[in-house]
C-alpha cells in the first residue's frame, strides 16, 4: 500500500479526507461483521463471529438436538413461520442461568440464539438456506426471520442471557386489572451507563410466576401485600429484576408484544433456580456421558490404542472433576446429534473400556464450547467410531450404567432415516 492511497483488491482509492475515511472504515467493518461465518471442522468457532437473533421456541426434537424458533424480525411477529435450527455437537443450551438440554426448555420460551452456517451442508439435519436469507424480506414478517445461520453454538433463555452479559431488567411502570396487565421495562447493564436503553411493554397475567427468596408467589400475592395495586397504574421506580420471557397471542391489534412468564425479585431466587437446573443437567450428563472431540489416536497391536480427547465446554465443574488420572472409563462413538452409535443394550454395550492415563488443561482461556480439558485414555479394544476429528461420549467408571430410550441411540445396522424425522418435515424455502 503506497502512501496516500488505500487499495482494496486491485482498485486504488484516493484520499477522501478524515471524515470520509472514517465513514469508509465503518462501512468496511460493517460488511466484515455481516459476513457469514462457517465453522471449520476440527475447530471450535468463536462466539463473537456468530449471527445473533431471538425468538420463541415452538418445536423440539430433543433426541436429534434440533427444533424450530419463531424468529423476531422487523415485521408482525405472529405471521412469522417457525424457523428450523440444529445444535452443533459442541453447542450449549442454557436455562435459568445453568447448563441444560433442549428437553428442559418449555415451548413458548423466548430464547437468544448465537448460530453459524452449517459446517457441512451435505449432512445438515435441517434445511440448508441461501447464505443471504437473513437479509430477505418476507411479506408482513419483514426481514430477518429465516437466517441461513441455523447451526447453534449457544441457545439461552432470557435470564441466562442477562446473567452472561451482565444485564438486568428495570421495571418502570405497571398497569393492572383483574390480575393481569402490562409492565414497561428496559434491559440495561447491571453496572455502568454506556448502553442504548430501549423500553419495552410486555404483558403479564395471573399465571406469571414471581420468585422471592425461597417463595413462589403470584400477582394476587403482591396485591394482598399491597406491593401492587388491585387495579390501575403504579410506578415501579426502576426496580431491578430478572425476567423469563415468552410469547402469547396479544389482543387489541398489537402484532409484536412479548409476555412475562417469570419475575425473579432477588439474587437468592435466581440462584435457587440455577441450582435446580444445574442438578437436573448433571444427572442427565451422567446418564448420557460427557461429549468430547477426538484429537488423536495412537494405535497399538491387536486393538490396543491410546486416545486423546477434548471435553466440550459449558458443563458444571463437578462433572469435569470426575475425570481423574487412574480411574476407569468408557468411550463410545456418537453422531453429530450426540446420539450413541452401535449396540442395542445401552451405551456401554459396544463402548471401548479402559483407564484414564492423565488429565491436562490446554493453554488459553476456557471458551463456551471448549473446556480445554484433555484426557488420555488407554483401551485394549478400540472401536470404529473413535477416530481423530470425530465426536464421542466418555464417562468415568463411577457414573451410572443405564439403558437409554430407543430414540436416543442408533443400533447396529440400523437406518436412522427410516425411524427418525428427516429435514422434509420442515417448511420448504
Amino acid at each position: 500500500m503506497s502512501r496516500g492511497n488505500l487499495r482494496i483488491g486491485t482498485s486504488p482509492i484516493r484520499p477522501i479526507g478524515l471524515i470520509g475515511g472514517l465513514a469508509l472504515l465503518l462501512v468496511i467493518f460493517a460488511v466484515a461483521e455481516d459476513e457469514p461465518f462457517r465453522p471449520e471442522p476440527g475447530k471450535f468457532p468463536p462466539l463473537e463471529k456468530a449471527h445473533t437473533y431471538r425468538g420463541e421456541l415452538v418445536f423440539v426434537d430433543h433426541a436429534n438436538r434440533r427444533g424450530s424458533i419463531r424468529v423476531q424480525g422487523e415485521g408482525t411477529y405472529f405471521r412469522n413461520a417457525p424457523h428450523p435450527f440444529a445444535m452443533l455437537p459442541y453447542g450449549m443450551v442454557r436455562y435459568h442461568g445453568a447448563p441444560a438440554d433442549l428437553r428442559d426448555i418449555p415451548l413458548g420460551a423466548v430464547l437468544h440464539v448465537r448460530a453459524f452456517l452449517p459446517p457441512d451442508p451435505t449432512i445438515s439435519a435441517v434445511p440448508v438456506l441461501p447464505i443471504d436469507s437473513k437479509n430477505k424480506t418476507s411479506g408482513y414478517s419483514g426481514k430477518g426471520i429465516a437466517p441461513a445461520e441455523n447451526h447453534v453454538l449457544l441457545l439461552e433463555d432470557e435470564p441466562s442471557h442477562c446473567l452472561r452479559e451482565g444485564l438486568v431488567w428495570k421495571l418502570k411502570e405497571l398497569d393492572l386489572k383483574n390480575n393481569a396487565g402490562t409492565i414497561v421495562a428496559s434491559r440495561e447493564p447491571k453496572e455502568g451507563t454506556d448502553f442504548e436503553v430501549e423500553e419495552e411493554t410486555m404483558t403479564f397475567d395471573a399465571a406469571t410466576r414471581i420468585w422471592r427468596g425461597r417463595e413462589r408467589l403470584g400477582v394476587a400475592d403482591l396485591i394482598a401485600e399491597n406491593i401492587w395495586p388491585a387495579s390501575g397504574k403504579k410506578s415501579l421506580e426502576d426496580q431491578t429484576v430478572l425476567l423469563g420471557v415468552t410469547w402469547k397471542p396479544t389482543p387489541s391489534g398489537v402484532f409484536t408484544r412479548f409476555h412475562i412468564s417469570d419475575i425473579w425479585l432477588d439474587d437468592t431466587a435466581m440462584q435457587r433456580a440455577a441450582h435446580v437446573q444445574t442438578e437436573t443437567h448433571k444427572a442427565f450428563i451422567r446418564s448420557r456421558w460427557m461429549p468430547a472431540r477426538v484429537d488423536a489416536v495412537e494405535y497399538g497391536k491387536f486393538g490396543h490404542a491410546t486416545v486423546t480427547v477434548t471435553l466440550f465446554g459449558g458443563m458444571d465443574e463437578s462433572l469435569y472433576a470426575d475425570f481423574r488420572k487412574g480411574v476407569s472409563a468408557m468411550m463410545n462413538g456418537v453422531e453429530n446429534t450426540l446420539k450413541h452409535t452401535g449396540g442395542n443394550y445401552g451405551p456401554a454395550h459396544m463402548a471401548s473400556k479402559g483407564t484414564i492415563l492423565d488429565v491436562t488443561k490446554a493453554p488459553g482461556e476456557v471458551a463456551l464450547a471448549n473446556s480445554r480439558t484433555r484426557i488420555r485414555f488407554a483401551t485394549d479394544l478400540i472401536i470404529e467410531g473413535i477416530r481423530p476429528g470425530r465426536v464421542i461420549r466418555v464417562c468415568p467408571g463411577n457414573w451410572p450404567r443405564v439403558n437409554l430410550p430407543r430414540e436416543e441411540f442408533i443400533g447396529d445396522g440400523s437406518d436412522p432415516e427410516a425411524r427418525f424425522p428427516t429435514p422434509s418435515i420442515f417448511p420448504k424455502y
